[in-house]
């Protein structure tokens, strides 16, 4: 089973009254709308994403606010002007298409999938690897600092949710209710519409119109949205004094054995390209069924 117990959840620091939370909100729209598009899939830029998913989750300040606010800062547009801001009411539609998916298909709410096709999909029971992926210990630099920042904060940026969901479902094929519900037991923001729509998503058991074979490459995500290893630095002390960013992606394979050895940091649980074989095929099995 994997561990609750980790350090301290920093959730005092989400702490905030009404009039601050508005605040917080308004100032993002103002000031940082207009380039959210170009800074919400970084994790290690701090002020890329509004971060006002916990106030929406308890209600304390609704999604209708966001949505006035936005549309007035971008001359009452919804679809065009601002791109940042755009794409940011774009965000806030997701949210609510989500919740809308639970009252039109409510077996979602029952663990049940969307696509009930896959319910048959013959995912890997690997109680170790599962109990890897939760405590950041895959071997996978942007995976494992992802799953440090969810398990010590209790948040987590949402391409990391994305990356961290793909894997566990992907690479290593484990059932996307096992991390749905780990997810909800940390998130300081779960919310059930959003959780379970964004690990179905990423399971290809959801609402994706792409085929099952929409596979992210954890490599190649780390390098494209952490391209100098910044946010990894940050959650995996063993890897922050390396400072090659090429390196810092993919140690074990960059590393001669002896100089791996010495950071005490596990090798990769898996291989990316034989999993993504392995997956595609699972799900090709799946298909003959029907």
């Amino acid at each position: 089973m994997a561990s609750l117990d980790h350090a301290a959840f920093e959730y005092g620091k989400w702490s905030k009254s009404e009039e601050e939370i508005i605040k917080m909100a308004d100032n993002f729209i103002e000031l940082k709308g207009d380039n959210y598009k170009k800074t919400r899939d970084f994790p290690y830029l701090s002020d890329g994403t509004s971060r006002l998913s916990p106030y929406l989750a308890i209600g304390s300040i609704s999604a209708k606010y966001l949505m006035v606010k936005a549309r007035a800062a971008n001359n009452n547009k919804l679809s065009s002007g601002s791109e940042g801001i755009t794409t940011y009411i774009n965000e806030l539609c997701w949210r609510d298409f989500y919740r809308n998916i639970l009252v039109a298909f409510p077996h979602v709410s029952k663990n049940r999938p969307f696509k009930r096709e896959t319910e048959k999909l013959e995912w890997n029971e690997s109680p170790e690897n599962f109990d890897r992926w939760c405590n950041g210990k895959t071997g996978f630099p942007i995976v494992d600092a992802a799953m440090m920042q969810m398990n010590t904060t209790g948040w987590m940026h949402n391409r990391l949710r994305m990356i961290t969901a793909m894997f566990l479902t992907k690479d290593l094929l484990i059932n996307w209710r096992m991390g749905e519900s780990y997810f909800m037991s940390k998130l300081i923001d779960g919310d059930l519409a959003a959780n379970n729509g964004g690990w179905q998503w990423s399971a290809s058991t959801g609402t994706d119109s792409q085929p099952y074979f929409r596979i992210f490459n954890p490599l190649l995500q780390s390098q494209k949205f952490d391209p100098d290893g910044t946010f990894i630095r940050k959650w995996i002390p063993e890897l922050s004094n390396i400072k090659d960013k090429k390196i810092i992606h993919e140690p074990s394979k960059h590393l001669s054995a002896k100089e791996f050895s010495k950071l005490s940091y596990p090798k990769p649980i898996c291989d990316h390209a034989a999993s993504r074989i392995k997956t595609i095929a699972a799900f090709k099995k799946l298909s003959m069924r029907a």
